[in-house]
């Protein structure tokens, strides 16, 4: 049957596929738009299925924050290649699926592609996107906070949208450029917890061995060994307990200091995804 070129592009229009494709698409289906929208469809899921093996290690990471700033979400969508991860549509879509984790609180990555856009589950819009982009697309994670009490949320986000932070406070910030500067410290630092009572047992006794062992063979005598041990142990803390570490805008004093000086409370929680990462 003869396919107008109104169709294809109605077609086109609806689902982003090449021009040839849709009017194959149509070709195949006698021109029935559900049904050709379908064939795309597929065709996607195909696409999806052939670039399982590919490397999908470009994207975007994407946030949403409640007005209230009592509930908060981190997303990170994955691409192959930088050109995909800076068109507008592709954050969009990233910005879409945030907004479904912000909304139904999935439990796991599966229970999120489960989640609704519209008529559409999460899974086939990102074979959709598949069939549109010609790309390895998937959600490697995302991270979703509650502040606690009177507590906020506030988040930061690098330039290019490869690197993003959410701080829990554990009451109302005055000033949000304190917790801006929180969630850079967050950033650059990459601290492995709020304070030392969160850091685990076994990374303490692994560092306390390493740097006792690095004494003794030093010479020096066990006992002594032993006590300053413990020395080098508050330098780890100091490196990599949030509020321990020094202010990266002001090395005089610690991120807890900066924050009792500003009249900011206390960090509760924060979340650091970089893309790629662990």
């Amino acid at each position: 049957m003869s396919i107008s070129a109104a169709d294809v592009k109605k077609l086109r229009d609806q689902t982003g596929a090449g021009m040839m494709d849709c009017k194959k698409a149509l070709a195949d289906s006698n021109g029935d738009m559900d049904a050709a929208i379908e064939l795309l469809r597929k065709k996607g899921q195909k696409v999806s299925e052939k670039r399982a093996d590919r490397e999908a290690n470009q994207g975007v990471i994407v946030t949403k924050i409640s007005d209230d700033r009592k509930k908060a979400v981190a997303l990170e969508l994955n691409c192959e290649t930088d050109f995909v991860a800076k068109n507008e549509e592709f954050v969009e879509y990233a910005n879409g699926f945030a907004q479904v984790a912000f909304d139904e609180e999935p439990a796991d990555l599966d229970s999120l592609l489960q989640g609704k856009i519209k008529d559409l589950t999460v899974s086939d819009m990102l074979k959709d996107l598949v069939g549109k982009i010609g790309e390895k697309i998937d959600i490697s994670r995302f991270e979703i906070m509650k502040a606690d009490g009177d507590g906020e949320i506030f988040d930061y986000i690098h330039p290019g949208n490869q690197l993003c932070v959410l701080v829990a406070f554990e009451g109302p910030v005055q000033n949000s450029e304190v917790a801006k500067d929180v969630a850079m410290q967050v950033a650059a630092m990459n601290p492995i917890s709020v304070n030392r009572d969160e850091v685990d047992a076994s990374t303490l006794d692994k560092e306390k061995e390493i740097a006792k062992q690095q004494l003794l063979n030093e010479g020096k005598p066990e006992e002594i060994a032993e006590k300053a041990a413990m020395g080098k142990l508050r330098r780890f803390f100091e490196e990599n307990v949030l509020l321990e570490q020094k202010f990266v805008k002001d090395g005089t004093q610690s991120v807890q200091e900066y924050l009792k000086h500003s009249g900011t409370p206390l960090v509760k929680s924060f979340v650091r995804i970089q893309l790629g990462g662990n």
